[in-house]
């Protein structure tokens, strides 16, 4: 449960159920335990696989062990759905369910038809082991639709995309420090973010605007690269590296633009948050997420893939027009608040649970 997407839905989503008087477990299968990044509700009860494993178990035997203990919770709780997070941990909710009779939902939170993220072994066992499961979520249309295609044996496949919170469409814009205007993007330090293009961009764009800076909230292990690169391009001034950043609200309340320069993504909640907040948003158009998101463009400036130069000028664009950005930020504000509020995901779990004979309702 640390910092990222999945952890932040997996999260909101166990808060808003409990709330709602459901039994919520939430289990990190992580081999360690470690603490939640984000805010977990006391009417949540939340279950370390790795505390229930043997004190000492060797690696080989361990993965077994995994799939026995995790079975022998499952067999001692008798939920009414079991619902899986993320490629690795579908495979093994699958695996650990099988003959139980719970209904079972397996959740893609990337478009695992846009890049290879998983090594072959996983890419195999999810082959198999998808079609036992009683229904596969996914968080857009566009990878629905490649499934659909692919011809694969799968179960019923459902499109449920991330909730915004109540809190993100509230915030409202503040003052910021005098440091100039703010070019905010968010995001691990890793090459799928492609942060080494955005800083290259910004420098393209540095001279003109001398009143704006680039601020990148996040870590990785590219934080070294991109630091060497801020420095040989001049711009130790005017680009941030923030490290992680838990108050996203407070982020984005003191930005003025935000930009999105990912290869891929499934469902990007940065881009989603950002929207929510009222920042005009400019975003490479990668699979999957930011061309349904933005309404093919219509709610945020949307660049073709990996095509610096329109960045470049899709920036210059909001950078200098201020009336562009205040009416680009409320387009996308009044947009995810209609699509993507809390209220309308769970209408759409809720549906889903109808569908598999899943009485939602107080247990």
């Amino acid at each position: 449960m640390h910092a990222g997407g999945a952890e932040r839905v997996a999260s909101m989503l166990a808060n808003a159920w409990a709330q709602r008087g459901d039994d919520v477990t939430l289990m990190p299968t992580f081999s360690g335990r470690g603490t939640c990044y984000y805010p977990l509700s006391e009417k949540v009860k939340l279950v370390y696989l790795a505390g229930l494993l043997p004190a000492r178990v060797g690696t080989s035997a361990g993965k077994l062990a995994r799939f026995l203990v995790l079975r022998r919770f499952m067999v001692s709780q008798r939920p009414d759905v079991v619902i899986s997070f993320l490629s690795n941990v579908n495979v093994a909710a699958v695996v650990a369910s099988f003959g139980l009779r719970m209904p079972l939902i397996i959740c893609e939170r990337v478009d695992p038809f846009a890049t290879h993220h998983i090594g072959w072994p996983l890419r195999l066992a999810c082959r198999f082991a998808y079609p036992l499961a009683d229904a596969l979520m996914v968080q857009t249309h566009a990878v629905a639709r490649r499934y659909a295609s692919s011809r694969s044996f799968l179960p019923p496949v459902r499109v449920i995309p991330n909730p915004v919170s109540d809190d993100l469409l509230d915030v409202r814009r503040t003052a910021h420090p005098d440091d100039g205007k703010r070019l905010v993007a968010v995001g691990r330090l890793v090459e799928q973010k492609q942060f080494d293009k955005l800083i290259r961009c910004f420098a393209s764009l540095a001279q003109q605007y001398r009143d704006w800076i680039l601020c990148i909230a996040g870590e990785g292990h590219l934080r070294p690269a991109l630091e060497r690169q801020i420095a040989a391009l001049g711009l130790g001034e005017r680009v941030k590296l923030m490290g992680q950043v838990k108050d996203v609200d407070s982020l984005f309340a003191q930005a003025d633009v935000f930009v999105l320069t990912s290869a891929f993504e499934g469902f990007p909640n940065a881009l989603l948050e950002a929207m929510a907040s009222g920042l005009p948003c400019v975003c490479f158009d990668c699979p999957s997420g930011p061309r349904e998101m933005s309404l093919d463009g219509e709610v945020a400036l949307l660049v073709p893939l990996n095509d610096e130069s329109a960045l470049i000028e899709a920036l210059s664009q909001v950078m200098r027009d201020s009336s562009m950005r205040n009416s680009l930020g409320k387009l996308a504000r009044d947009s995810v608040a209609q699509r993507y509020s809390l209220t309308t995901v769970l209408s759409l779990w809720d549906a889903l649970f109808d569908t598999l004979k899943i009485d939602r309702h107080d247990r």
